[in-house]
């Protein structure tokens, strides 16, 4: 059974048709997954799929993209809906320089203040960054994540990135991205990442693996990135799906 730890099942491309969706991920032996909340529309719509199905749970958090927005109001409600029942860890957050909707400074303020709240909290923390891998790793090692650990979602760094994350108590997730032919520094990543600090990913709608690239990404296309690091690892399909599966069960404490 495999655990897509990282999903927008809340985003709008979905609206007509969760239940199939969910349907379909079951047939391809994605039976649990969670939904990443990351402004107040997706935050909403996130804890309430989480109530409404067993499989489903949530991660909240305040986006790089969305900084500019994040206010104390804003702060204070997430404290609060943090405590909601089945919220597994404080995401997606970090540095987003690609985009840069807002200045350095402010993204570097906004997400030392949701480490802070993780920290209060026990949470882990999921964590976006694009084109920022340096400033982001500078302010996980200054602020200390050890203890609440989490994961580097929809990792794209190379292998020495990646220890320098590992070596801080994170975890590596893995999208579709592994399945795309020149992807070659992930899938070395796939291939030396120590198998209990492995997940596995869709960030659906974005990213579909291969045999999907292009169409809308759904949860039960987790299988096609277990299916290629099995064969990157040259390992059973199985141990792959239950590893990841308990890897993220014990991050989230779901054991």
């Amino acid at each position: 059974m495999i655990f897509d730890s990282h999903t927008h099942l809340n985003a709008e491309q979905f609206n007509e048709d969760i239940p199939e969706t969910i349907a379909r991920a079951k047939e391809l032996g994605v039976t649990e997954m969670a939904v990443v909340g990351f402004d107040t529309p997706t935050i909403k719509k996130s804890l309430e799929l989480s109530q409404m199905y067993p499989e489903i749970q949530s991660i909240i958090g305040w986006h790089p993209t969305e900084a500019g927005s994040y206010t104390p109001a804003i702060e204070k409600e997430l404290q609060e809906l943090l405590t909601t029942p089945k919220v597994v860890a404080l995401g997606e957050i970090g540095l987003d320089y690609y985009w840069m909707e807002d200045p350095k400074e402010v993204q570097d303020r906004v997400f030392r203040r949701q480490i802070a709240i993780a920290k209060e909290m026990n949470l882990p923390i999921s964590i976006h960054t694009r084109d920022a891998m340096e400033d982001t790793y500078n302010i996980l090692k200054e602020e200390d994540i050890r203890d609440i650990g989490g994961i580097m979602h929809s990792f794209s760094g190379d292998p020495e990135w990646m220890k320098k994350f590992l070596d801080m108590g994170m975890h590596i997730s893995l999208s579709g991205v592994v399945t795309f032919k020149k992807a070659l520094e992930v899938q070395e990543v796939a291939k030396e990442v120590p198998l209990e600090r492995l997940l596995v990913e869709t960030d659906a709608p974005y990213l579909a693996p291969v045999p999907y690239r292009g169409k809308r990404n759904e949860p039960g296309y987790t299988r096609y990135v277990v299916e290629k690091i099995a064969e990157l690892r040259e390992m059973p399909f199985e141990e792959i799906a239950a590893q990841t599966t308990a890897n993220t069960h014990r991050l989230f404490r779901l054991v």
